[in-house]
């Protein structure tokens, strides 16, 4: 679905503001942000695995946290009121640049939905994504999670530009965390091959019941041609809750408030999948795995060692997760005495 928002209206409503907080040092860690874990999720199962064959064979193990949290600050809104009784719903905001945060007219849309929202510092986009920029987005959830109550339900991921791609990440690869997404012109697609990988099938299939919500200026022609992209890929691999917003008179800008408003409604406006269609979708994806997987099979068995190789790392790319354990077991093969 393709909405137009329209132009915000002279004089609209200001709501009262609840309280910044920058400049926030936090304490706790959490394993989902360690680099085996991370690597698990994010990296397709056989650059994992010769990353964790490297490693073994030069005596070397993944060290528990990138992060040093001490040396972290981050910007927290916490919104007016109490506590909803359901707890608070939570925005991990990652942003391109790497400076405090800039919250804009963004208070009354986060006060009127009982929204906090959590932003890193130093995690723009010079940040390496895998080693800063994705742990900080969990460290950021795990504390908030432990200091505030939160509804479970209500945990999104945000981002602007370089922010919205890797917040895309994060929802991909986190599902179990984040349960939606708002992407403003910034998206890659999931097909591998200059974007994202999928991650684990069980990860995967969370992942297809999350919302997403793009939202581009109707100027920035760049970033809505990749959204495009991006769309087509997830509908290729049967993610289907979906919405897409243009927002009139914008080029490669952050929200508004009033774009804001719009994209959190629809974020929390999901939609039932149709259950059929999704059965077919998936059946379609696992065929094709399975054919991909078939071919190179026969390629090892004919000693087509060079082919095979190519066609595996082919559907390493373009299915992830989704092609384990079988993947892994053909390149073991293919790794054997010649």
């Amino acid at each position: 679905m393709l909405r137009v928002l329209p132009l915000l209206a002279v004089g609209a409503c200001a709501t009262s503001s609840g309280r910044v907080q920058t400049d926030v040092v936090f304490t706790h860690y959490t394993p989902l942000s360690s680099p085996r874990e991370i690597a698990r999720r994010i990296l397709p199962p056989l650059a994992r695995h010769r990353l964790e064959r490297d490693l073994a064979a030069s005596h070397q193990t993944m060290v528990e946290q990138t992060i040093d949290l001490a040396r972290e600050k981050f910007d927290l809104y916490l919104p007016s009121g109490p506590p909803p009784p359901a707890g608070y719903g939570l925005v991990v905001y990652i942003a391109p640049s790497s400076g405090p945060l800039e919250l804009r007219d963004w208070d009354g849309s986060l006060d009127s939905r009982h929204l906090i929202l959590v932003s890193a510092q130093r995690s723009g986009n010079a940040a390496s994504v895998i080693d800063r920029r994705v742990p900080l987005a969990l460290l950021a959830y795990e504390n908030v999670r432990v200091q505030f109550p939160l509804d479970a339900r209500r945990v999104y991921a945000m981002g602007f530009s370089g922010g919205g791609r890797v917040a895309e990440i994060v929802a991909l690869a986190y599902p179990d965390v984040f349960h939606g997404a708002v992407l403003n012109a910034g998206s890659d697609p999931i097909d591998g091959k200059d974007g994202n990988h999928k991650p684990p099938a069980e990860l995967f299939r969370a992942f297809q019941r999350s919302r997403l919500v793009f939202v581009t200026g109707d100027q920035d022609e760049d970033h809505l041609r990749q959204d495009d992209r991006s769309r087509d890929s997830l509908r290729d691999s049967c993610v289907l809750d979906i919405e897409s917003q243009v927002a009139l008179r914008r080029g490669h800008q952050a929200l508004d408030a009033f774009a804001l408003d719009h994209a959190l409604d629809a974020l929390e406006a999901r939609r039932p999948v149709d259950a059929d269609e999704l059965a077919r979708c998936d059946a379609r994806v696992a065929a094709a795995i399975a054919a991909a997987l078939g071919k190179a099979e026969a390629a090892i068995a004919r000693g087509e060692r060079d082919a095979a190789g190519v066609q595996l790392e082919a559907i390493d790319a373009r299915f992830g997760g989704l092609a384990e354990p079988r993947i892994l077991e053909l390149a073991d093969q293919l790794a054997g005495p010649r």
